[in-house]
């Protein structure tokens, strides 16, 4: 597998990129990398120059909460925060719609993983314009004011905002997992048939799904606007659980690597010099 296989690069169209890759192996591969990504986070903590935000989003039932119980299972606990992103409360829409994102960033030496992400608010809020009158803001008065030029300046704010924590030492990972309408049915109903999942459906669901292609849309258009070098995109196939996690870690693993200089710090001379009479006063204890 090659990262590049998912990375966006270029213009893409969602309906022509596949929704289902099945990985042979995929469960026992992932065990392996987790396991290195849980050593390599020590080394980044220890290290303490840079943090990793992972961003995960896509339509329900796309298995975002499964897949950061799976990638992250090997991690200190103290290494990853998971966020996730709900409706805004009060205190968050009396700030711009980015704040809440930026003060829940990870902090240097840890992972962060954003389950819904400051993307909601160009892809929710596009398909329910009426949001953003939730938002107060000065220039919008109508959802007429919410138009072509909105978008576009709120992908300019986005795309600045990744490049600002990018060159703070914030290294960003953002995930579509791209599933299809009809794996997405699926299940929905295994939702409604299996009593311990009963509590993850709501009438929402089907009200939202209704809406798949104007999503769509929208995911496209947020994909092709904001994937830039220093905060690329990866179009994920999520109908394959196992093979879809797999994918997820592996393109967080094989690009973290390329991070040579994220090395455990050097001891002090001295203490370097004085690590076998530091033993032997222990021992002698």
């Amino acid at each position: 597998m090659e990262q590049n296989d998912y990375k966006v690069t270029k213009s893409i169209n969602l309906k022509e990129l596949t929704s289902k890759v099945v990985i042979p192996d995929a469960k026992k591969e992932l065990k392996k990398v987790r396991k290195d990504l849980g050593d390599w986070q020590n080394t980044m903590y220890a290290h303490n120059k840079y943090a990793v935000l992972v961003c995960l989003q896509g339509m329900d039932t796309a298995g975002k909460d499964s897949l950061i119980r799976e990638v992250f299972k090997d991690f200190n606990v103290r290494g990853v925060e998971v966020q996730s992103f709900k409706v805004p409360t009060d205190l968050e829409r009396d700030h711009d719609y980015l704040w809440r994102h930026y003060i829940a960033l990870p902090p240097r030496g840890k992972f962060g993983v954003f389950n819904r992400t400051h993307y909601e608010n160009v892809l929710v809020t596009r398909v329910h314009r009426e949001y953003i009158l939730g938002e107060n803001l000065p220039d919008v008065n109508s959802v007429d004011d919410v138009n072509d030029a909105f978008w576009d300046k709120r992908f300019e704010q986005i795309n600045n905002f990744e490049k600002h924590i990018t060159q703070n030492g914030t290294i960003i990972f953002k995930f579509f997992l791209n599933l299809s309408k009809g794996e997405q049915k699926n299940r929905l109903i295994r939702r409604l048939e299996k009593q311990e999942k009963n509590w993850k459906f709501s009438p929402s669901d089907l009200k939202e799904r209704k809406l798949w292609n104007a999503y769509q849309d929208c995911y496209q258009d947020a994909i092709n606007k904001t994937s830039k070098p220093h905060a690329p995109w990866y179009v994920v196939p999520a109908d394959d659980k196992p093979s879809a996690r797999y994918i997820v870690a592996k393109t967080i693993y094989d690009e973290l690597m390329k991070y040579t200089d994220i090395v455990e710090p050097e001891l002090d001379d001295d203490i370097k010099e004085n690590l076998e009479a530091y033993k032997n006063q222990l021992s002698s204890e």
